[in-house]
């Protein structure tokens, strides 16, 4: 079994880890805040370029999805997280060493950022090998490491640096302090008096006492003094020192590549992890997702905006769910309703869900069935610009040709409220147009408008409305829900609140 990566699950797949700027579509779907509260903390393993690379592969998809499973278990999860809390203690002192300047004091936080490193990996070999694991991913990489663990080059380098740190720990010596000098001797069998002194004076003790002790400096660096003092240390010991800086210059490579990106990668699965639990202790659905590149049939059921259940859930405030299903030859969603009803968090939610899916994570909703997409389009209102001198519609129309111009019938594409700067006749024209030219292309498509006739434009377009509450009209319900668009609902709504409908008005004004 032949191990590549733990996230990428071919050598060619791994070439896309070098995507370092966010897609396009990023910030009108939210996903760059809940990538950033995903990644907050772990700024050390450059996690973000993980995110912006989707895949298309299903098989890709299930690697990660078995991967993520295994990591549930709280037991193979401590000791991924006891593996990378050693990692990080590694890169702590080769840190250390990088900073310091005396060539003796800089070799030996190396020779200890070595030493935590063969602990490491000896203690994950240990640990992996008692792991009821069953993702493939983890297979492969238990067989790597047991295999690495037991070669000449690793079982050499760990025998060396214990070896090495058991002679440095043998030196011992005596300074002598007289005048202005200072004498550095091998020791003699001088006599250890602490002991003696303190049971001496332990008769006088009564209660509690002050203390006169004087704490030596702690300090990570040698003062100048320390380091004079070290150097007539190592004149005493040269074979012992002399080993020690052969010792750096052998084994400056010493860390294992796969072991090292082993340690970046399943940061990506764990944060992740630690992302969701916000939403599973709040009682809210999180799933794997079936997915397909084939199979253009989608649905989600009590489906929500990440983004916005972050906020919601740290204000107390309940976060509501919705559901959505295209099947046979539907491909577009019409949403329309009254304004803050819900229909843009509903799209947002849309593009989160194939998003997040084609990473191979676990997305909101109680179970789902997403499509991989070669690209996700969106098109959100945005303000006028001094930097292109473009009106607003003008804006919305150059935006719009340059989706319809690069999308494919494998795209996803999301449009939130277009044309709302024109009158109603020219935006319900305009949008009839883009309307026509997606549905040739077949792309999946979530269409926020306030335009209730291109709901029944094609047998490809279904009709969604964000409701409100029967008895008030006023208030929302932030469910989106399936049904016809007839631009009525929300007025005799109104109109019923108001008792202004036909019959209320037929028993006011009465016979």
């Amino acid at each position: 079994m032949t191990f590549h990566s733990i996230l990428f699950r071919t050598a060619e797949d791994r070439a896309k880890e070098d995507v370092r700027e966010a897609p396009d579509h990023f910030a009108d779907l939210n996903l760059d805040q809940i990538i950033d509260a995903i990644t907050a903390g772990k700024e050390e393993y450059d996690l973000k370029p993980f995110f912006y690379a989707p895949s298309r592969d299903t098989e890709t998809v299930a690697y990660r999805h078995d991967v993520m499973r295994d990591l549930e278990g709280p037991a193979l999860r401590e000791r991924i997280e006891s593996f990378a809390q050693q990692m990080r203690g590694m890169r702590g002192h080769l840190s250390h060493a990088s900073k310091r300047r005396h060539r003796f004091e800089k070799a030996r936080w190396f020779l200890d950022a070595v030493d935590l490193y063969c602990d490491a990996v000896s203690r994950l070999d240990r640990d992996l090998f008692a792991a009821d694991v069953k993702a493939q991913g983890f297979l492969a990489f238990r067989e790597y490491l047991s295999a690495y663990a037991r070669s000449d080059r690793f079982t050499s380098l760990m025998a060396h640096t214990k070896t090495l740190k058991r002679e440095l720990s043998s030196v011992t010596y005596c300074v002598l302090m007289r005048d202005n000098s200072v004498t550095v001797r091998r020791c003699e069998s001088e006599s250890d008096y602490s002991t003696d002194v303190l049971a001496t004076f332990a008769k006088f003790k009564q209660g509690a006492v002050k203390g006169y002790a004087v704490d030596f400096s702690d300090l990570p660096d040698i003062n100048h003094i320390e380091a004079k003092v070290l150097d007539f240390v190592a004149q005493l010991y040269p074979e012992i020192f002399l080993e020690l800086g052969a010792y750096c210059n052998e084994n400056g490579d010493y860390a294992d590549g796969v072991l090292t990106a082993f340690d970046r990668e399943v940061q990506f699965y764990l944060s992740y992890l630690d992302y969701v639990s916000t939403f599973k202790r709040a009682g809210l659905p999180i799933c794997y997702p079936g997915s397909s590149n084939e199979s253009k049939d989608v649905h989600a059921n009590d489906s929500f905006d990440f983004a916005l259940a972050h906020k919601l859930l740290a204000a107390g405030t309940p976060v509501v769910c919705n559901d959505f299903f295209l099947k046979g030859k539907e491909r577009i969603i019409i949403v329309s309703g009254p304004n803050q009803g819900g229909k843009t968090t509903f799209a947002r939610t849309f593009g989160q869900l194939h998003y997040l899916a084609a990473l191979g994570c676990p997305v909101a909703g109680r179970d789902a069935q997403l499509w991989l997409s070669d690209r996700i389009f969106t098109h959100f209102e945005k303000e006028e610009s001094l930097d292109n001198l473009r009106g607003k519609l003008e804006d919305d129309l150059v935006r719009i040709h340059q989706t319809l111009q690069s999308a494919t019938s494998d795209s996803v594409i999301i449009m939130n409220e277009m044309f709302t700067s024109t009158t109603a006749s020219d935006a319900s024209a305009l949008a009839k147009r883009v309307m026509e030219r997606i549905i040739r292309l077949d792309a999946l498509c979530v269409f926020v408008t306030f335009i209730d006739e291109l709901a029944s434009m094609s047998e490809k377009t279904v009709s969604m409305v964000s409701t409100v509450a029967p008895e008030n009209p006023a208030v929302r319900t932030y469910k989106v829900i399936r049904m016809r668009a007839d631009g009525l609902a929300y007025a005799i709504s109104i109109a019923e609140k108001y008792r202004l409908t036909y019959e209320r008005l037929k028993e006011r004004l009465g016979p």
